[in-house]
């Protein structure tokens, strides 16, 4: 057992709130640690300090790990390096517009208010929408309108 066989594992780990994206696309599994006795500790940032999944992640982590025969399996819940949406890997991202969610941009420094606007369309493809809402059905979502196909949709907010 090695550190990149229980990577691949934990791929099928999902977000609870977005079923097509493992927490390791999300960027939530930080680091994988295998001490001398076999004892694997899996380090996680949660995407939000106040998120309701948090406790269903770590538990799903433990309960993948274990039917892989692996025993003695701990997890550790770090706010240390904070999560921002610039750790969602490709694959994540491509995931995301598959599910009809647009992913959030990549960014580089501080947010600002223009890259809340926008959101590219998971469906055409457009950059012609609007922010309709900064909230949507959970707390890391926002809702956009597309003027070009008129669809209405999801944007995984960038933070």
């Amino acid at each position: 057992m090695d550190k990149a066989t229980i990577l691949t594992w934990l791929e099928a780990v999902k977000d609870p709130e977005i079923p097509v994206l493992s927490l390791v696309d999300l960027g939530v599994i930080r680091d994988v640690l295998i001490d001398e006795s076999g004892r694997v500790t899996v380090k996680m940032t949660p995407t939000f300090s106040g998120c309701p999944a948090m406790d269903y992640m770590q538990r799903d982590v433990v309960q993948t790990l274990q039917a892989h025969g692996i025993a003695d399996v701990q997890t550790e819940m770090s706010f240390e390096e904070p999560w921002d949406t610039n750790m969602v890997s490709e694959k994540g991202r491509e995931a995301l517009k598959n599910f009809g969610l647009a992913p959030p941009p990549a960014y580089q420094g501080i947010l600002d208010l223009d890259i809340l606007e926008y959101a590219q369309c998971p469906f055409c493809n457009s950059h012609n929408t609007e922010l309709r809402t900064p909230f949507g059905a959970t707390l890391c979502r926002s809702m956009h309108y597309c003027n070009d196909c008129r669809q209405l949709f999801e944007q995984f907010k960038p933070v």
